[in-house]
């Protein structure tokens, strides 16, 4: 697994962390904290999809590349 888009990463990987920060101090209902879970890791996993099928989309996550490989990103 390769890391193709630090920023958003961090920026997903913050948003869950806050919202189940939320969750836990009982600061917001279990629906909205589920619901706003679901919505960042369909955002993450949706972008990842979107970059296999050829849509213009900087993944978050996306294939390691070889050294030898043609098509590395640089």
């Amino acid at each position: 697994m390769n890391i193709t888009n630090p920023p958003k990463a961090l920026i997903a990987l913050v948003a869950l962390i806050c919202v189940t920060v939320l969750l836990i101090a009982d600061s917001i209902s279990s629906d909205a904290g589920f619901g706003l879970l679901g919505t960042i890791v369909g955002y993450a996993v949706g972008n990842g999809i979107a970059a296999q099928r050829g849509v213009p989309v900087e993944p978050i996550i996306g294939k390691r590349w070889s050294e030898g490989d043609p098509d590395r990103r640089s």
